[in-house]
Order: C-alpha cells, then structure tokens, then sequence
C-alpha cells in the first residue's frame, strides 16, 4: 500500500506547475509526511499518558493540527467534504501554518527537542505544490498511511530511502543525497560502534551513515531502558549546510526510530577548529564528504592546511573533532592518496602522524553511481602514529552501475579479511616507514597482482620467429626421411 501511495503522490506532484523535478517530489512529499507523523507520535503520547493517570499537552495549537485543518474526519471515519481545499487549503498553509510552525522552536528547551525540529524544519521549508487541489489529493493520500508500529515504520523507511537513492537521477550528483547502503553497512561493522558511544557526521546528507548506525546499535544486543534513551537522546549527532538534505536527513532519521534527531542545519566548515573543544568532541565519525567543492578563501582560514578541495577541509575537522582513541570511517576520493600538491602532502602527513591510519579500502569505479570518481574508505583511531596501514583492493567481475549495484556480499571478503589483515591476492600490508617520507605517497598499488609481462621488440619477435621456421623445417626434413 505504502508504495502505490508514494506513486501516486508521485503523479499528482508531477502534474504541478511548483514541482519540477524528484527533488521536489520528496522535499514536499517530506513536510506533508512529517506533519502526519508528528499527529500519530502526538496521538501515541497523549494514549500512553491517559494510561498512566497523566495529562499530556500537545505541542501543536488545536488550530494547526493535522486532524482540524488536513484531515477533519466525519463519524464514519472518511475525511469531511468540507475539509479545505483549492486556494482556500493553499492560502491557509502558506499565510497560516507554515509561518506558526517556523515559531514553534521559540518554545523549545534546547535544540533537541522535536519542538526545535520542527521550526527548524519549517524555516527551511516553503510549499511549493502551487494548486490546492493537488495539495489536497496529497494530503488525503498521506492521510492513509500509518506510522504505529514498528513494521509500518520500517516498511515507509524503505521506501522514502528508495526516494533519496533516485534523486541521483534527478540531475545531480547522486553522491550527494546517497551513499550505497552496503558500503555504509561495511563501513559500520568495521568501526563497530558501542553502545554509549557518541557518533558523528558532520556532512550528514540524507543521514544514511547514522541511520545504519542507529540499527546496527539497536541490533547488538537486548537494549536496556537506559540503553534505547541513550539511542534517541544522546548517541547520534549530524550537521547538515544545506537545506534539503537537512530536512530528509531529519525526516529519514524519524521514520528509522530516532524522535528528535540531534542534526544541526549549519555549515561544518565555518568552525573554526581551534575553537573545537574536549566536550565537543565524538567517539566515532563516519561520514562521506562532499568532494569536487571549492571553499571561499575566509572558509579556508579557519583550517590550518589550507585547501580550496571540500573533503580535505573536513577530514581536517574530522581528526580534530575525534576523542582520543575515537575511531573513524571516511570516504574520500582516491586521489588523496598521491595527490603531490602542498596540501596533500601536509594532510597525509597529519593523519599518518596524529592517527593510526590502520586500514584503506580501494573501491571500483562506478560505487557512486553517475559520480564517476574512484573513491577508498580510510578507517583511523585518533591517538598514536601510523607505523603500518592494511590496504584491500576491491576486485569485481563486473562493472559497477545503475542496474549492478554495490552489494554486500561483494564486501563479505574484505570484512572477514580486515578482523586479522590478512594478505591476500586484494589485500597487503604497507610499512609507513617504507614509503617516500617527503612526499608520504599512499598510492593503492597492489604487489600481489602478477605483473603483466612487457612488449617484446620486433628484433625479439623476428628472432623467435627465425627459430620456429627452423624448428618446422627440420621437422619437416625428420618426416620425409622415414618416408
């Protein structure tokens, strides 16, 4: 059901002159979404309150929630035919309720509570399904859906996840919004985060690294009560600079179980990073940097290599930000490796000498679907020098695409290798104080492949050729004799 709903919701946005592309089919999907979830959550409270002998006061005026203004039902439980709609629905939402919700955080105790969500949310948000008739189809859709139980949770997760992975198909970099959830999973299991750990994406997106992070926790053992309020309040934190991927971020992180997702809507690279502290530091970080961007020159200052290239301002911040023996999993183009730049040189030197560079994965082109750039994973604890680094080298008999996709099991080798850093036929070990100590070129070359063998000269070639002629020829001379 939660499928064809999405589809024709789909269909009804596509027809809209305000939405022009996938982008904007889940951006508005998202806030309508949002708001049906926030009248269940409500409705969730308000019954186990009720059963406990408690009062619950709802966050939303009577006049803004979803049953008086979305869908006020008649006793026969169908939406009112009286229930707005056309350009009395649109002016409501667009003169009313947007501007109420963007003020609701003034209410807020702190920037995690689901109150400062919300105006945050809000305040990044405008409606852009122009036709209140089409608003209200979409409504009457979303009204349908139920956000109960843990099934129904689960099953709308997969499916608006399956929105942010085509949204790589709607002109942009899918990159951006989506990283291959099995290398996320991979990369996961590898860091294993515990459970009192703090984890960190600083370049959250559509908050794919810390959704995995949140099952992968909420499966490692039987969660005590203490346990699962750490997952909701204080395990998992996020910034986000741009606006939409802010709000999926958020959205993606409730419909998985997290109530009110600590991301903050800023950008990460304005912070200047000796003014990071002890007490903002994290456990674990596992992100996936936006690469190929340029920073502003008053950006670059606040690091001390500086660097126009995005992901290396971030893996900068990424290694002050971490605790002492904090570990980490950062995607980050392949070229860091051996990049001869000043910047470069200086950033591998920093890792290599502040962190134990302990492991690098080397990805096939084509993991990012349409991104078309060969990117390795670098897995670090921050706290001690590198003395060697485990390198795996991901070999596939196929191209990776669209219709091929990354799986896990294409990654069962390099996990179950990594837990010893095993050689292998993909995998070696490198010795830091073997490679160029100028330069601390880290290229991925793998010495376990056989090397092919070089062209010959044609002199090799007449040579050999001369010697075969004459090897037929006494053959030849051999046979005629016995004849």
């Amino acid at each position: 059901m939660f499928e064809q709903t999405f589809k024709n919701i789909d269909d009804i946005l596509h027809k809209d002159a305000g939405c022009g592309s996938e982008l904007d089919y889940v951006e508005q999907t998202s806030w309508v979404l949002f708001l049906k979830y926030l009248d269940d959550l409500e409705k969730d409270k308000q019954t186990a309150a009720e059963l406990s002998g408690k009062s619950y006061s709802k966050i939303i005026d009577k006049e803004f929630q979803w049953s008086n203004w979305a869908a006020p039902k008649l006793e026969n439980g169908k939406i009112d035919h009286n229930a707005l709609t056309g350009d009395d629905l649109a002016d409501f939402v667009n003169i009313k309720l947007f501007p109420y919700l963007k003020k609701i955080k003034a209410n807020a105790d702190n920037a995690n509570t689901i109150e400062y969500k919300i105006g945050e949310i809000f305040s990044e948000l405008k409606n852009r399904i122009q036709s209140g008739y089409n608003l209200r189809e979409v409504v009457n859709l979303i009204d349908e859906l139920r956000f109960r139980t843990h099934a129904e949770k689960h099953e709308m997760s997969h499916l608006y996840e399956g929105k942010i992975k085509n949204m790589g198909n709607a002109g942009r970099n899918g990159g951006e919004y989506y990283t291959p959830r099995p290398l996320i999973k991979t990369i996961v299991k590898v860091v294993n985060p515990q459970i009192g750990n703090t984890v960190y994406d600083g370049a959250v997106g559509s908050a794919g690294f810390l959704v995995e992070a949140f099952e992968y926790l909420r499966k490692s053992k039987k969660l005590s009560t203490k346990d699962s309020e750490a997952l909701q309040k204080n395990t998992f934190y996020g910034k986000e600079k741009k606006s939409l991927a802010y709000i999926i971020g958020i959205m993606n992180m409730i419909l998985h179980g997290v109530e009110a997702p600590n991301i903050i809507h800023t950008n990460t690279l304005a912070e200047n990073l000796s003014d990071i502290q002890e007490k903002d530091r994290y456990d674990i970080v596992l992100a996936n940097p936006p690469f190929g961007g340029k920073e502003r020159a008053e950006v670059q200052q606040n690091f001390p290599i500086k660097t126009g290239e995005t992901a290396f301002l971030f893996l900068q911040h990424f290694i002050k930000i971490l605790k002492a023996g904090g570990k980490a999993g950062i995607v980050i183009k392949n070229t860091f490796l051996s990049n001869t730049d000043n910047a470069s040189v200086a950033l591998r030197k920093e890792l290599l000498s502040s962190c134990n560079l302990h492991t690098v994965l080397d990805l096939p082109s084509g993991t990012f679907t349409g991104a078309g750039v060969k990117t390795v994973v670098l897995f670090f604890e921050k706290g001690k020098a590198t003395t060697e680094t485990w390198f795996y080298q991901l070999n596939l008999d196929r191209n990776l695409g669209k219709t091929n996709p990354l799986n896990e099991q294409d990654l069962a080798e390099f996990v179950a290798l990594q837990k010893t850093q095993a050689e292998s036929e993909n995998s070696w070990t490198v010795k830091i104080s073997g490679i160029n100590q100028n330069t601390f070129d880290l290229s991925a070359k793998n010495p376990n492949t056989p090397e092919e063998a070089p062209l010959r000269s044609p002199e090799e070639i007449l040579k050999e050729m001369a010697e075969l002629d004459k090897e037929s020829a006494e053959i030849l001379s051999s046979i005629s004799e016995m004849l």
